[in-house]
């Protein structure tokens, strides 16, 4: 009688651990948000420029190609990586960022600003 209220019991905390679980704050966090925009030497936005973003852990590279208002966003990224972010444009390259895992922001802005060769 006692084993099949012990596992009884078992299955009842299973169960409550089973249900709560979907429950979880839909507000958490999923990772850091990177947003930004590419700019010219005149501060103006430059279309179609194309953002390069580098996992350092495993040298896994994401592009993201902007729009006319020149902004860029990178969603979902691992708070316990590095990332070295950059653009480029018509042979014009801006200088590398890195968004660190110790910046503890969940929300980060980076405008990245093309050269003039």
């Amino acid at each position: 009688m006692k084993r099949i209220s012990v596992v009884a019991l078992a299955l009842l905390l299973m169960a409550m651990v089973a249900v709560a679980e979907p429950y979880k704050d839909k507000n958490a966090s999923v990772g850091k948000l990177l947003t930004g925009k590419v700019l010219d030497k005149h501060d103006s936005p430059v279309p179609s420029a194309v953002v390069y973003i580098t996992n350092t852990r495993t040298r896994t590279i994401k592009t993201y190609i902007v729009g006319p208002d020149g902004v860029f966003r990178f969603p979902a990224l691992s708070p316990d990586i590095d990332y070295e972010i950059y653009a480029q444009f018509n042979g014009h390259k801006s200088d590398t960022k890195t968004l660190s895992q110790f910046d503890n922001r969940s929300q980060i802005k980076i405008d990245l600003r093309l050269d003039a060769k």
